[in-house]
């Protein structure tokens, strides 16, 4: 089980391995980002990915599914989130690539009106499989206290 009191500002967490396939990614377009350049090969030959790329809303989903299995795997007592900011698509993300993520704790404090809450900031970056940065983002979430009454 990991609470607000094991997490370490500054600390780096490298996780996941998801295979991008060309299926999902037509999948998640049709169904959310219908843009031509991620539904069809032809019409992204013709833009600046020179390939079908993926919808950089699916990249986000991908990197959700790998923080919530690392979570769920490392006991994570996450209580939700309250926001993203910055959210920054690096590079394209393609058919064929294999991501990962790394998350790293920047800010963490207790939450005044809920001592069975703390505060957490978190940078996650999300990476192919050439360690080339492709999503990043700061997120601010909720963690469970181990103790409540506790000092930081």
């Amino acid at each position: 089980m990991r609470f607000y009191e094991d997490l370490v500002v500054g600390e780096a967490e490298h996780f996941g391995q998801h295979a991008v396939l060309r299926e999902e990614v037509i999948a998640f377009a049709r169904q959310f980002d219908p843009q031509p350049f991620h539904l069809s090969d032809e019409a992204a030959a013709q833009t600046h990915f020179g390939r079908l790329a993926a919808s950089g809303w699916h990249t986000c989903g991908m990197t959700m599914a790998m923080l919530v299995a690392h979570f769920q795997e490392t006991g994570h007592q996450g209580l939700g989130g309250a926001g993203i900011e910055n959210l920054a698509w690096l590079q394209p993300v393609y058919p064929g690539d294999t991501l990962s993520v790394e998350v790293v704790v920047t800010e963490k404090r207790r939450s005044r009106s809920r001592p069975e809450m703390g505060i957490i900031r978190q940078q996650t970056t999300t990476f192919n499989q050439h360690g080339e940065p492709v999503l990043r983002y700061t997120a601010t979430g909720m963690i469970a206290t181990r103790d409540p009454a506790g000092q930081d």
